[in-house]
């Protein structure tokens, strides 16, 4: 039989791998099998934490950690690169696209979001990827929810001002 807190870790898991793995993946320029690794890494991390310290908060710890450990490799590698869109599943639960154009414009977002700072990637990934509060990814990232609402939207401004008309269909950041 499985304890309580290996059923609490096991449901963590299921929840959260697959987009932790897409954020670690984000911040080590697209390469999934460190991604994995640091995914790893931080449920490691969640078996040892108390549960008690953990238990009301633990979309923000797993994603603080795994940010915090995906720094750790890339200091430890001394080497940055920006985020590979191959690697993301943007528009997993969007309807088919309508061909070329769609995959044309996707792709133009994609190289545009490239072209930002990392900060400025990191809250767009965090808020229309995995969904997080200013909250969350204030907490994730180490910063405050002003500092959080300043780069979502200078990121925001910045891609509408680089993308033209493609830029009618971002979404509003509130």
């Amino acid at each position: 039989m499985i304890a309580d807190d290996d059923t609490w870790v096991l449901e963590a898991v299921d929840r959260f791998e697959t987009p932790l793995i897409r954020y670690a993946a984000s911040l080590l320029g697209g390469d999934l099998e460190r991604a994995r690794d640091v995914v790893q890494d931080t449920f490691l991390k969640l078996c040892r934490a108390d549960r008690r310290a953990v238990a009301d908060h633990v979309a923000k710890w797993l994603f603080t950690v795994c940010r915090n450990r995906a720094l750790d490799v890339l200091r430890k590698e001394k080497r940055m690169t920006t985020t590979d869109p191959s690697t993301l599943q943007i528009g997993a639960d969007a309807p088919p696209d309508d061909g070329l154009q769609m995959r044309e414009a996707t792709q133009r977002v994609w190289d545009t979001l490239g072209e930002l700072p990392d900060r400025q990637q990191q809250v767009l990934l965090l808020k229309f990827q995995e969904g997080l509060s200013y909250r969350e990814m204030a907490d994730a990232m180490g910063i405050t929810v002003n500092h959080v609402g300043v780069l979502l939207h200078n990121a925001v401004k910045g891609l509408r001002a680089r993308l033209g008309d493609l830029a009618l269909l971002m979404p509003e950041t509130r």
